[in-house]
């Protein structure tokens, strides 16, 4: 970064990057490590500990931050999140971590809330929009089911682009890192769209077994979520799918690192050759 303030650079301030431990966060914390760049991990089990839903641990996990990556456990679109963000924003900019980059979702209008609370901080902010990621298949919630040979969600016909998440943490970082960036909002995607059914294909060729996927009803797949403990909101999000709002190709990865976006068939090949999907 070029920014000077406070006789410090931002480039030697630390940026602490929220979920750093998750998909996307994991990626950019190792990405800003392999360029010499002071990280710090917030999370729960951080040190110090940052929890969204303890405000308390905020002000001690910005100490010496310069820039942040925000992140928005489950959803940004969810109740109370918009308020959490915009508080965080503020103080964050009065302890003089005025990079900001969020995480937010494409197409959900809930998250657009939080995205003008951050702006309103007066931070120097970068939004990054991103829809489904590959990595829900090998990382998330989409796991199982794709062990289990049987993909049954409430998708029907519908088609998504998804994105994959070393091209979002590519974007974050470039934002984190370059001035350029700077009031820029990203539409992030895949390179073409994919049905569940293409999904599953996908699938079944990385994997070398098959894969099925079975359209169920959404009120039946937040009853599956409900048994196992998770939030029934995660089934709304299914919506953005289901209405076509996101059924179409962005160029957001083209526009911040001037190449194509990864697509699903490279992810697929070498997430199978992990072993993760063996049974």
């Amino acid at each position: 970064m070029t920014n000077t303030r406070n006789g410090q650079t931002t480039e030697t301030k630390t940026t602490l990057v929220i979920g750093g431990t998750g998909k996307t966060g994991r990626r950019v914390a190792e990405r800003l490590t392999e360029r010499g760049l002071p990280v710090r991990v917030g999370s729960r089990n951080g040190e110090p500990p940052f929890d969204w839903e303890s405000p308390g641990t905020w002000e001690a996990a910005l100490d010496g931050v310069g820039a942040v990556y925000v992140t928005y456990y489950p959803d940004l679109a969810f109740p109370g999140a918009a308020e959490a963000v915009g508080a965080f924003s503020e103080l964050a900019v009065r302890k003089g971590a005025r990079r900001l980059v969020l995480l937010s979702g494409r197409g959900e209008e809930g998250a657009v809330i939080s995205e003008d609370k951050l702006k309103e901080s007066g931070a120097d902010w970068t939004v990054v929009r991103a829809n489904w990621f590959n990595q829900n298949f090998n990382e998330s919630f989409f796991l199982e089911p794709v062990l289990s040979g049987e993909l049954a969600l409430p998708t029907a016909d519908a088609v998504e682009p998804f994105v994959d998440a070393d091209d979002i943490a590519d974007v974050v970082t470039a934002a984190l890192t370059d001035d350029k960036h700077i009031g820029r909002t990203y539409e992030l995607s895949g390179p073409r769209l994919l049905s569940f059914h293409d999904v599953a294909a996908e699938l079944s060729k990385a994997t070398g077994r098959e894969i099925t996927y079975i359209p169920v009803e959404l009120d039946d797949y937040r009853a599956v979520l409900r048994e196992n403990g998770l939030p029934v909101e995660f089934a709304d999000l299914f919506g953005l799918i289901l209405d076509g709002r996101n059924a179409s190709v962005v160029h957001g990865v083209e526009e911040a690192l001037g190449r194509k976006p990864r697509d699903f068939s490279d992810f697929a090949r070498d997430a199978a050759a992990t072993g993760v999907w063996n049974v």
